[in-house]
């Protein structure tokens, strides 16, 4: 029998099936084998519950700094404050404007969580380049690789000549951002 399937078995049910589930590798060195004493079991599994809770409990996320979506645009969201409200610059890659692109102020807020998997939203206003303004929100992700991600839902209002032209005014789509600085 492996130390990997000792490990495994050493560990409350829930946390077996949730390390399974996730992919992790469950691995452990002989030492920490449980020794058969009814007190050093006791230890062993609060030693290994809190080994796994260590693992699973991830690190803060971060809003502060740039990222960049799956379309190849780029934030940069400045220091977040005591309160969560943060601003910055939105480095769009992709317009149906024909005018030229530039950076464009973005303002927004996000939860303070104890554990650190934030949501937050944030209004981006097209300014400089175009009559339109886009809102996203979304939940900051930090994995047990220490890479955060942001999943976003976003809508963006472009300006329509008149009010019968309405029904085409708005969009909505999904980003992902990664941290790239």
């Amino acid at each position: 029998m492996s130390h990997r399937f000792l490990f495994v078995l050493s560990l409350p049910v829930g946390m077996a099936v949730a390390a399974t589930a996730a992919g992790c590798q469950l691995l452990c060195q002989e030492a920490e084998i449980p020794s058969g004493k009814e007190a050093n079991k006791e230890k062993a599994k609060a030693t290994y519950s809190n080994w796994w809770l260590g693992r699973t409990r991830n690190a803060k996320c971060n809003l502060t700094g740039w990222w960049e979506n799956d379309l190849g645009s780029k934030m940069h969201v400045f220091e977040v404050d005591s309160e969560g409200n943060f601003s910055g610059e939105y480095h769009t890659a992709v317009s149906s404007t024909t005018n030229p692109i530039q950076p464009s102020p973005l303002i927004g807020s996000q939860h303070l969580d104890k554990d650190g998997q934030c949501t937050f939203g944030f209004t981006v206003n097209w300014k400089k380049f175009s009559d339109s303004t886009a809102v996203f929100v979304g939940q900051c992700f930090t994995g047990d690789n220490g890479d955060e991600v942001l999943k976003t839902s976003w809508l963006l209002r472009e300006k329509v000549n008149s009010q019968p032209n309405d029904w085409k005014a708005t969009r909505t789509g999904h980003n992902t951002f990664n941290r790239v600085g």
